[in-house]
């Protein structure tokens, strides 16, 4: 496909999302009515602000979920150290909740825009950004095309190119140059990730590391950590964190059948806390008892598995085990982060489907902190050898601690490639003290 047939598509591309515009209404309904959108702020998914802009220089922050929320947090914190305002958009309810968590008052948070015109040029046309900053993988068409007709420079920052999109990307070489060449600059996790990007057309682009290394550990409170420590007592526990469905059903078994030899508590703590009611049924079928954060449910010796069905308590649910297996990598694709469970003092396990994040895996199973197991038998064999070998489950610990030392930086990198970008409104937001803005 030529360069001109490209920007047709994308220009198709928008005339259709302005035609499909007055149908989104219902669609969003339906997702509030199954809990996936928030019905009192839908107006935000239109571009309609729920808050008053501040005045001042502004930067855009995008961050489509959990992880990329929590990636970007140390970053928004470092412009907000430099006085610059920042409304951060996510595109989910659980991620809203951790930016009000972590982030407070220093970012004014929002739901992102449909990637639709009519929506992204109502949210530009108010919060008339300075800048723009884009989490990882988030590429939006309408998006990226407004704000380079606006001439808003768009930065990636910790980006990554997961083999599944390089390859898609691969197909339609033409937009993607069409579209990566509105990026001002790609800030990339790794070698292959920047290299990836290159290829499709980006320039510049400089390699970080990944900037959930230099993130704060996660929050929780010391004192649920410790009664449900006292709880425990001397009874194992190993965790199956961020899982997807059979995942669960795989904790089961592992629970099931090293409960006699072991003496264990398993704790799952599923990547999306709504799907709870239905695990707990079915665990219970199988005749487990469960006890959920949310109930505040004692964890008494007959309980068998912790259903953490909570936001933004990893903290909490990774400091009562020294095991934990991440899931989205056994029956699903691409895997979630290592990265909590290394920080935190877990010997990490992990199945064999981790393409989103193999530069981090392959770092850490180098060092002897993960290891990948190809079934349910495995990942039994596996957490039963931790829980009983205390010198290898506190070396993979000891290696996990230290690669995760070693891999720290990416947030100096990062900021000091967003200096051209940042430099000139940090001095402008000292220079004009920011005003309260008109309700």
């Amino acid at each position: 496909m030529s360069s001109g047939l490209a920007r047709a598509a994308l220009t198709g591309y928008r005339w259709a999302g302005m035609v499909a515009y007055p149908l989104i209404g219902p669609y969003l309904a339906l997702r509030a009515a199954k809990g996936k959108e928030d019905r009192a702020r839908r107006g935000e998914r239109f571009g309609h602000a729920s808050l008053p802009r501040p005045q001042g220089p502004l930067i855009w922050f995008h961050a489509a979920s959990v992880g990329e929320t929590n990636a970007v947090v140390p970053l928004i914190r470092e412009m907000r150290r430099r006085e610059i305002n920042v409304v951060l958009t996510t595109g989910t309810i659980t991620s809203a909740k951790v930016a009000e968590s972590r982030l407070g008052a220093d970012a004014m948070h929002q739901y992102v825009p449909l990637d639709l015109k009519p929506a992204v040029s109502r949210f530009l046309d108010y919060w008339q950004p300075d800048v723009a900053i884009i989490a990882e993988s988030e590429i939006w068409p309408t998006t990226i095309m407004e704000l380079g007709r606006r001439h808003i420079p768009q930065v990636l920052v910790n980006a990554r190119m997961s083999d599944r999109s390089f390859a898609r990307w691969r197909k339609r070489p033409a937009i993607a140059e069409a579209l990566f060449e509105h990026l001002a600059l790609v800030i990339a996790q790794s070698d292959v990730d920047a290299e990836r990007f290159r290829d499709l057309g980006a320039l510049p682009v400089m390699v970080s590391g990944n900037l959930k290394v230099d993130n704060d550990m996660p929050p929780h409170n010391p004192e649920d950590l410790a009664r449900y420590r006292g709880q425990i007592g001397a009874r194992k526990t190993w965790a199956a964190i961020s899982t997807f469905e059979g995942e669960e059903m795989a904790a089961a078994t592992v629970h099931r059948t090293l409960k006699e030899r072991d003496g264990l508590l398993t704790i799952v703590v599923p990547r999306h806390p709504e799907r709870c009611d239905e695990l707990e049924k079915a665990l219970v079928e199988k005749g487990l008892k469960v006890a959920r954060r949310t109930r505040n449910d004692a964890l008494t010796p007959d309980v068998d598995i912790f259903l953490g069905d909570t936001i933004g308590e990893m903290g909490l649910y990774l400091g009562l085990t020294e095991v934990a297996f991440v899931g989205r990598s056994m029956f699903a694709e691409g895997g979630q982060n290592p990265l909590e469970p290394a920080m935190l003092g877990c010997a990490v396990l992990s199945g064999g489907h981790v393409q989103n994040f193999r530069d981090t895996y392959q770092r850490l199973a180098r060092n002897g902190s993960a290891r990948m197991v190809r079934d349910v038998e495995m990942l039994v064999k596996a957490v039963h050898y931790l829980l009983t070998n205390d010198a290898a489950r506190q070396s993979m610990i000891k290696a996990g601690l230290d690669t995760v030392q070693d891999m720290r930086g990416a947030l100096i990198s990062t900021v000091k490639g967003l200096e051209p970008y940042i430099n000139p409104l940090t001095v402008k937001a000292r220079l004009h003290p920011r005003a309260a803005a008109p309700a």
